[in-house]
């Protein structure tokens, strides 16, 4: 399906407007849609990033995570603050999830990795999480580890899907069926041209602010949680882990133009990794020479710009490609209609 239906911004796209426009990077979904009575549906799944197509303990990824707001069950963004690094995939599920992810996850790695837990300690397992229990039955505890490594086999460096698929399987967004979204940017000046791209798993927002949606086909007869987002950007410009610290606050600015204000309870988290620099894990050397990206050079407010560019389009791309679904309890979330995205042609064209 063609992603040209709304441009975000002036940017120019990475080939696919995907994630995996940065070289290397994979992204594998397992989707779980099963009724189980007549008022109980599973309604979930499992989404893995990998970085790069190699060992990611052997080879870790500099990286920084920021957090917008603090209503969320992640695991590993402690290891990430204090080291700025990733040395495993990056896992979306629901919020019941996390433990099962997080055991599947560890137990790939081990299975690729034999000094995992013998000759060289532990391993920093990166999962985040939304809560889809408003279609989801929760309760019943669908995923297991399994489906964890399901994901991770399955990832491919083909253009991911967007919309009601994998973590995004059961998630809202302003008021209609969420789920995955991605986009990428070209970052070019002069001579040279690196690649940003955002992945995101929305479920937040009661009602859009957003003037390029229209309400006249969401739901509001229920009042539904206030969600969350997870949101993983990823570059190939040379950045140092404090540099994507920057660049991971500024997915705000895109989360706030797609109509957030940042609810209360919701967790809205950021992960952010370059493949520029890896790190050996092993390594008898004193020092690591990298090549880093000048803090003052005007590429820095073109990644700037990437960020919030990419982050709008993500969220607007997981509604508009999310079929109209039906979960528990005989809950309708209606699809974004395509029809009524604009208000009218002078504000479609403010847009693009």
């Amino acid at each position: 399906m063609q992603k040209d239906l709304v441009k975000i911004g002036t940017l120019p796209r990475g080939q696919n407007n995907c994630l995996v426009d940065i070289e290397g990077i994979k992204i594998g979904h397992v989707t779980l849609e099963k009724w189980i009575s007549e008022e109980e549906k599973i309604q979930t799944g499992v989404t893995a990033i990998l970085p790069h197509g190699g060992n990611l303990y052997r080879e870790k990824v500099m990286a920084a995570s920021f957090v917008i707001n603090g209503y969320g069950k992640t695991t590993g963004l402690i290891q990430i603050e204090e080291l700025g690094e990733i040395e495993s995939p990056i896992m979306l599920t629901n919020t019941f999830s996390v433990g099962n992810v997080w055991q599947g996850t560890l137990q790939y790695m081990m299975n690729q990795t034999e000094e995992i837990g013998d000759t060289s300690g532990s391993i920093n397992i990166v999962v985040g999480e939304c809560n889809d229990m408003y279609l989801h039955s929760a309760r019943h505890f669908t995923i297991e580890a399994q489906h964890a490594i399901d994901a991770l086999e399955k990832a491919n460096s083909r253009p991911s899907d967007n919309g009601a698929i994998g973590a995004g399987t059961g998630t809202l967004c302003l008021g209609y069926k969420g789920g995955i979204g991605t986009s990428s940017r070209l970052i070019e000046y002069k001579d040279i041209t690196f690649r940003l791209g955002a992945l995101v798993q929305t479920n937040f927002g009661q009602k859009s602010e957003n003037p390029y949606i229209s309400s006249t086909n969401r739901f509001s007869t229920e009042k539904l949680p206030d969600g969350s987002i997870m949101i993983i950007l990823a570059t190939d410009a040379p950045l140092s882990d404090r540099q994507l610290k920057r660049i991971a606050k500024r997915a705000s600015v895109g989360l706030a133009r797609a109509g957030s204000h940042v609810h209360h309870g919701s967790g809205d988290i950021v992960i952010a990794f370059s493949t520029a620099n890896k790190r050996k894990h092993s390594s008898t050397d004193y020092f690591q020479d990298l090549r880093i990206l000048r803090e003052d050079h005007p590429i820095m407010n073109l990644l700037f710009q990437g960020v919030a560019e990419a982050v709008e389009e993500a969220i607007f791309y997981s509604m508009y490609f999310a079929e109209e679904v039906k979960g528990r309890m005989g809950r309708k979330v209606p699809s974004l209609n395509h029809e009524s995205l604009f208000s009218s042609q002078s504000e479609s064209d403010n847009i693009k």
